[in-house]
C-alpha cells in the first residue's frame, strides 16, 4: 500500500480537554484487533444497530476495555472527529463534565457529544456551533465510553475491517 492509503491515527493526549489540536499522530507500528461495532452518529441520534467487524489500530491505543466505532455526521468537527472516521473508545459508564462520549439515549438510540450534567439535568452538546444541544433528564441517558482515538482513512479510501 502507498502511503496515500494508509490511515492516519490520532491519540489524544491526557489531560486536556477534546478540541482540535488535542491529539498526537501516532505511527501505525504494532497494529492489534478491535471491534468495530457499528455506527455512532454525530448528529441526530440513531438506532443502536451493531456490526460484527474489527479495526486494526496501533496497540498503544488499546486499553482494558476498548472498542471502535464508525462514525456519521459532522457535530463534532471542531473536536476534529469528522464523517467517516473511526473512533477508538474506552468502554465507561461515567463521563466528567465537557468529556467526548458515546451516550445511549433511551435504551435506544446512540450519539456521539460533549456531556454536561448538572441538577437540572443533562446537555449532550455537540462541538459543530451551527448544531443546538440535546436536553435529557439524567435517567434518560447512559454512557457508554469516551473517546480516546481516532483513525482517520485518507479521503476515497475504503475502510479496511476484516
Amino acid at each position: 500500500m502507498s502511503a496515500h492509503t494508509e490511515p492516519r491515527f490520532l491519540h489524544r493526549m491526557p489531560n486536556i480537554p477534546l478540541v482540535e489540536d488535542a491529539w498526537e499522530e501516532i505511527d501505525a507500528s504494532e497494529l492489534v484487533d478491535v471491534p468495530l461495532l457499528g455506527t455512532v452518529s454525530a448528529g441526530m441520534p440513531m438506532e443502536a444497530c451493531a456490526d460484527d467487524e474489527t479495526v486494526r489500530i496501533p496497540s498503544r491505543m488499546v486499553r482494558r476495555n476498548t472498542y471502535a466505532l464508525r462514525v456519521r455526521g459532522d457535530s463534532m468537527i471542531d473536536c476534529n472527529i469528522h464523517d467517516g472516521d473511526i473512533i477508538i473508545i474506552e468502554k465507561l459508564e461515567s463521563a466528567e463534565n465537557g468529556e467526548t462520549a458515546v451516550v445511549l439515549i433511551n435504551n435506544q438510540e446512540v450519539t456521539l457529544k460533549k456531556v454536561y450534567i448538572d441538577k437540572s439535568g443533562v446537555r449532550l452538546q455537540p462541538a459543530n456551533n451551527t448544531m443546538a444541544p440535546i436536553y435529557l433528564k439524567n435517567d434518560d441517558i447512559q454512557v457508554l465510553g469516551l473517546v480516546m482515538g481516532v483513525a482517520r482513512r485518507p479521503a476515497n479510501t475504503p475502510i479496511n475491517a476484516t
